[in-house]
């Protein structure tokens, strides 16, 4: 099945369009059909973000002299977009694929988020999801993630603030905030993202029926210049 906006009307959506810059026909029924399945090869929206991005990084790559690194995607992938790889190597591997003929901007844009894949998957595609354990997953994924978003705005605009009144002296800066759930019955320490989409810590499901567990979230945010 070609995806694209002659054959299935999707291409209003970024994924449609990505498919359709990419030429990654099929992609959309794949996507599909990875969500729906109800078997253990069920992909969480996070883990369809990733491997659409992955397969537009593929595409970008092809007939480029950075095609022979085809198999090492994940490195360059984790370059473009991972917050704790280095400038430095970010900054090589853009320049790398840029004098190959990558447009890394456009590229970079074009990536998505768990979010896109949803909309395009139940608006565009009209799917529903069979399972109610990942649709209750998402919704909290995507509460947190618009508290966390107001809570960066807040931040930016006071030390902004601040700034311009010359309370506070601050060059060019960026904001991370990072949640990590300690769970103290296992010993878990996990990324919040990565408890949602692991279904939790290593406490067996007869363990948390007997006792009440314990767990503390904390919260780290600073400022990168």
């Amino acid at each position: 099945m070609a995806d694209s906006s002659d054959s299935d009307g999707t291409s209003r959506y970024k994924i449609g369009k990505g498919i359709d810059r990419y030429s990654l026909n099929g992609m959309g029924r794949e996507l599909e059909e990875y969500w729906v399945d109800d078997g253990r090869d069920s992909y969480s929206l996070r883990e369809l973000a990733e491997y659409f991005n992955k397969e537009m990084l593929r595409s970008a790559l092809a007939g480029t002299a950075q095609h022979r690194l085809s198999g090492d995607i994940e490195t360059i992938y984790l370059a473009l977009t991972d917050e704790d790889v280095s400038r430095d190597e970010q900054t090589h591997v853009q320049k790398t694929l840029e004098r190959d003929g990558v447009d890394v901007e456009q590229l970079q844009r074009d990536f998505v988020t768990h979010q896109a894949v949803y909309t395009y998957l139940t608006k565009g595609r009209g799917v529903e999801k069979r399972t109610e354990t990942g649709d209750r997953i998402e919704s909290a994924r995507q509460t947190i993630n618009g508290l966390r978003g107001r809570l960066i705005a807040v931040v930016e605009t006071t030390l902004s603030n601040l700034t311009e009144t010359g309370t506070l002296t601050l060059g060019s800066f960026d904001i991370f905030v990072n949640n990590h759930v300690h769970c103290t019955d296992c010993g878990v320490h996990k990324n919040l993202s990565n408890l949602l989409d692991d279904g939790g810590c290593e406490c067996t499901s007869d363990h948390r029926v007997l006792t009440r567990q314990s767990w503390s979230v904390r919260s780290c945010m600073f400022d990168h210049r």
